[in-house]
């Protein structure tokens, strides 16, 4: 049976309004307020470890503000997915789901995959997540607002709302430009970040937005292999093979938002990449439906620029 780790591992279950506790290895139990007052607490209370190592789930930016204070002062944090939390619980037969016990599996995940999980990322690349993130939700909204003008033209009932429409769609792309002004700037006066996205543009299929949701949410690119870039954008086929049986491969899990920019980054690169497109066209000669072949190309292109970063030694942090 595994030993339990002499590291302090407190884990975490983050709420709007909470911070539920459990330290292994003693197992003792907190719960403290999600503030600044609740932060300092906690800060106090971990210092009467010599060596800690606290971890938490992403929760959607609930753990953010807690991410940055223990940063600040220098505990070594860690950020888990949800996913492998949740699959870890139904490895251990845990049905039941509380605060306490989240935060009791939460400790228990990390002490049993110690290298999981994300580090914090520098303040300058957290504004450019936060920007991306941000555009993508008005594009996302700019999109929806589109689809319902051309709904209600086609059933005839959209003439009231034309002017309303037009000027929330203004509105809109202003608002996205300023947005993205924002990125290129903020990118622009970190040489890193900049160089970086010089080196991915000048790949064909990578254009602006590209880049930045690969800097953004790709921050190890130049530092890992092809295989695990590939895996972190959620474009690694996942076998389910079981004795003679093959069974379908399927995408799955990653980083979704930059997946999917990837796949509209891959439709350009399928045509206009010389290598991709020779690519493309043999993929589709031996009859791979299209899905297929942009997925494979989305995945080829990663690769080409995490190796090209790699062989730079330029990475987005």
């Amino acid at each position: 049976m595994k030993n339990i780790s002499q590291t302090a591992i407190p884990g975490i279950d983050v709420s709007r309004d909470h911070l539920d506790g459990y330290f292994l290895p003693d197992g003792k139990r907190f719960r403290l307020a999600n503030s600044g007052k609740g932060h300092a607490q906690l800060i106090e209370l971990l210092a009467a470890y010599p060596d800690v190592k606290v971890c938490f789930e992403a929760t959607g930016g609930q753990e953010w503000r807690l991410w940055s204070a223990l940063d600040e002062v220098g505990i070594a944090t860690r950020q888990l997915p949800p996913a492998q939390i949740k699959a870890f619980a139904a490895s251990r037969g845990t049905r039941a789901k509380t605060d306490r016990i989240d935060a009791e599996l939460i400790a228990r995940f990390l002490d049993f995959r110690p290298e999981a999980g994300r580090h914090l990322p520098h303040q300058k690349l957290r504004l450019v997540r936060a920007l991306c993130a941000k555009r993508g939700q008005l594009v996302e909204m700019r999109k929806r607002l589109l689809a319902q003008t051309k709904a209600r033209m086609k059933n005839g009932s959209g003439t009231p709302f034309e002017d309303m429409d037009a000027e929330l769609k203004a509105l809109l792309g202003m608002q996205i430009a300023d947005l993205e002004a924002q990125i290129e700037t903020a990118i622009a006066v970190d040489s890193g970040m900049a160089d970086t996205a010089r080196l991915l543009r000048s790949i064909k299929g990578i254009g602006p937005v590209t880049s930045w949701m690969l800097i953004a949410e790709l921050p190890e690119i130049g530092q890992i292999s092809g295989e695990q870039a590939a895996a972190l954008t959620g474009l690694a086929p996942i076998a389910h093979d079981s004795g003679a049986m093959r069974g379908r491969r399927a995408i799955g899990g990653g980083r979704r938002a930059l997946r999917h920019v990837l796949f509209q980054a891959a439709l350009v690169a399928s045509c206009h990449n010389p290598v991709l497109k020779a690519f493309a066209d043999r993929l589709r000669e031996r009859g791979k439906p299209h899905k297929v072949v942009i997925i494979a190309v989305a995945r080829k292109l990663v690769t080409i620029a995490n190796a090209l970063c790699k062989s730079r030694q330029i990475c987005a942090t």
